[in-house]
């Protein structure tokens, strides 16, 4: 596809809400997944310690 400029390639031929939607909420459940795996992994190396 050919895009004249940096607002159609953003519509994305009016679709454009949908899929930069989906996007972030991809790339937010993958940093809340990272997030979650980072706390989990700090306590059970505090557990570790004990």
């Amino acid at each position: 596809m050919h895009w004249a400029g940096l607002n159609e390639f953003l519509a994305m031929g009016g679709y454009g809400f949908y899929v930069w939607l989906s996007f972030g909420l991809t790339l937010a459940c993958m940093v809340g997944e990272l997030w979650l795996l980072g706390q989990r992994r700090r306590r059970l190396q505090q557990e570790e310690m004990r």
